[in-house]
Formats: C-alpha cells, structure tokens, sequence
C-alpha cells in the first residue's frame, strides 16, 4: 500500500479512540480526579496546611475497630486463589443478610454478587441489562461517572431535572420513560447534593414505572447506588425499594461507610421478587468475569463478610457540616441542605452568572480547590467534599470569604 509520510502520521494520529482522546482533553471530565491532583501540586508549593482541598470524596474517618481485627485475623490465611466469579459464598451470604436488613424482605445468597466497588458493581449491572441504545434515566445532579459507565456498555444518559431543593421530580422522569428505557439510576444520599429522596417519592416512582410497562413496554430496572446508605443526618434513613419495586438492583460498597475506598469491595443485591432475577445475577457474574474484573478482592471479601455491620461513628462528618454551612452564610454563599453523605453543593455567587467552571477556577487562587457542578449536571453550581480535617475546614473561612468579595484584590 502507497502511503506518503504525511498520511501515515495522520492514521498513526488516529489510532487512539476519538471518545477517549476527546474525553481526556476536556476540562469537565475527570474534574475531581484533576483537583485532586492540582490540590497535591499546590500543598508542596504553599504547605498543606495552608492549602484547602475538598476536592475528593476521600472518607478520612477511622476504620472501626471490628474491621482492623478482621484483617488481622485474616491476613494469617494461606488461600488467595480464585473462587466463584460471584464470590465466597460467605461473602455473599453476610451481605444477603445486610440487604435483608436494609431491604426489610429476605434475601438469600443467590441474589448477591460481590464486585470491585460499587463502580464494579454499577458496570456489571448496566453491562448485564443494556443493549445498544436503550436509555438509563438519571436525575441530575448526579455522579459524574455516570456518563461514562452508561457509555460504557452501549447505553445513552437521559437526564431528568429535579426540583429547587434536588429532591426527585417523578413527573419530569416519568415524562422522560420511553420503549427504550432500561433502567433508572439513583444515588441516595445523592453525590453530590447529599439529599436523600423520602420513601413517598420512592412510592410514586414505582408507580409511574408500572404504569409506563402497563402501557405495554418493558418494566424497567431501578438501580439503587447507596455507598453513601449509613451516612445520615437528624435521623432520616435511606428508603428501602425492594419492598414496593420488583425490578430493583441495590449497587454499593464498604467505601465510604468504613472508610475502605482503597480496597475495592463491594456488591450487587437483586430484589428476590424480580422476575428475571436468576437470568439477571447470571449476566451479572458473566459480565464479572468478562469486564476483566474476575472476581472482588478475595482478602477483602473475607474482611467485610465478618465486619459489615461493625458499630461507626458518622457524627464527625455531620459537625464538619455545620461548621461548613456556618463558613458559607459567613461568605454569603447559598448551598442545598445535605441529608447525608459528605458533601455541600453550593451556589455559585450571583455576579458569576452561573459559571462554575470560571469560579471554581477563581478559588483556586485562594488555595481552595472545589469540583465545578457541571462535572454532575449541576451547572451554577460547585461542591465542596468535607471529608477533611476540622482544621481545613475551619482555616477555609477567611479564604472563601475573600474569593468571594474579592477583599484586597
């Protein structure tokens, strides 16, 4: 084949995916991961402690004790070789009876695969229920790689708007549900707006996906993403789905609620009354295995089987909270109330004129680094991820108080 030199370097040029070469130069994806990078930069330029980084989701509260006796129990052990793609059946055992717990309906082993994450565990899922073309409904804000998961396995994102205060918007779902519609996902408490959809609204949902197959389309799936479960606040509890949905997929990890996300462990729990539940765990393990996950980390496996439900304290993450929102009234700053999570998803100030990427870019001049909200559909919008030292958080007020009124400048 005749190939000037030209046209050689500009087929060479093309080897790499135009999706991923795309998606690497833009400044929206991968946002958290790149703060987090610029924020270790700015510590050894300034000194961490005069540097403010509330970029990542990174849960900073001691691993109980339950789980560090666990590990060391275990770490004695002899057998790392592989077991069933869907894990030891202790494993999956302990985390049916967590569901069960959660769910308030009896879940048996069977209906459990443990995963590399709840990032493995949603990939799984969505590489077990999607063809090419069919819909994920998602309510916006949302995790930001959502959009790259549902890309992932042939799917396309439609995102439905919530209400002023982000709580669920049924109607604007339902309006969006189509002959295409596969699944709907939701995080709650949601990342990152920290607000906990109540059980009326997980009601009213369901209702309107019966209705939307009543009409003769497919049942979708509701695919519940609960890292965040245990994390709560003024007594407010994650609403069970099993109950009131068949088609219900719970997708979650040790991450955030034992402060494991290092370790990459968590599962997929099915709801017993999905009629497809044994095609459904079936593509669930296959896609396990072809993913290239093979199976969740066997150590860990074993860790979190004895230690799921060690006693944790989360009463840190809620004092951080207050004394954030008390930094951002100082600052004049408008954020959504969090029910949960770790996270304050605050307004950006009105003389930016929404422009979250150009503010969050203005912070950084203080040594705050913050996440632009058009990273999770949340345009005008930034979050701020407390799961740092009080000091940070404390040492931050006059620093976001002069990024916002410009003092000196």
């Amino acid at each position: 084949m005749n190939m000037t030199r030209a046209a050689f370097l500009c087929y060479t040029d093309c080897m790499i995916s135009r999706y991923m070469r795309d998606l690497a130069a833009n400044p929206a994806s991968g946002a958290i991961r790149k703060m987090f990078e610029e924020g270790e930069l700015l510590k050894k330029r300034y000194g961490a402690e005069n540097v403010y980084d509330f970029s990542l989701g990174n849960p900073d509260m001691a691993v109980p004790q339950n789980v560090l006796d666990a590990i060391k129990k275990i770490a004695g052990g002899t057998d790392h070789g592989y077991m069933q793609n869907a894990g030891y059946m202790s494993a999956r055992n302990a985390m049916a009876q967590k569901t069960a717990v959660e769910q308030g309906v009896a879940v048996a082993a069977e209906h459990v695969v443990m995963s590399c994450g709840a990032a493995g565990a949603l990939n799984a899922t969505l590489k077990a229920l999607l063809n090419d073309g069919d819909e994920v409904i998602v309510p916006a804000p949302y995790f930001a790689e959502y959009d790259y998961y549902i890309h992932n396995h042939g799917g396309t994102i439609v995102r439905a708007r919530t209400r002023e205060d982000f709580s669920l918007d049924v109607d604007a779902i339902a309006a969006l549900l189509s002959e295409r519609t596969a699944a709907v996902l939701l995080n709650s408490p949601n990342n990152p707006t920290g607000r906990i959809y109540p059980s009326s609204d997980i009601a009213q949902l369901a209702d309107a996906l019966a209705s939307h197959a009543a009409q003769g389309h497919r049942l979708p799936y509701l695919i519940c993403d609960e890292p965040y479960r245990a994390i709560t606040y003024g007594g407010k509890t994650v609403a069970p789905v099993f109950p009131v949905y068949e088609n219900a997929v719970i997708v979650t990890s040790f991450a955030k609620n034992l402060s494991l996300p290092g370790e990459r462990i968590g599962y997929i729990a099915v709801n017993p009354a999905c009629k497809e539940a044994r095609d459904f765990i079936a593509a669930a393990i296959f896609a396990t295995r072809i993913l290239g996950y093979v199976n969740a980390p066997a150590f860990f496996q074993k860790v979190v089987a004895e230690s799921w439900n060690a006693p944790c304290d989360y009463s840190l993450y809620e004092t951080r909270c207050t004394i954030l929102k008390e930094i951002m009234d100082h600052a004049e700053l408008f954020y959504a109330e969090p029910d949960g999570a770790f996270y304050l998803f605050v307004k950006v100030p009105e003389q930016w004129h929404d422009d979250d990427i150009a503010f969050v870019h203005h912070l950084k001049k203080y040594n705050i680094l913050c996440v632009p909200g058009s990273s999770f559909g949340g345009a005008g919008w930034f979050r701020i991820a407390y799961c740092v030292s009080e000091k940070t958080i404390r040492s931050s007020r006059e620093a976001f108080f002069r990024a916002v009124h410009d003092v000196g400048k």
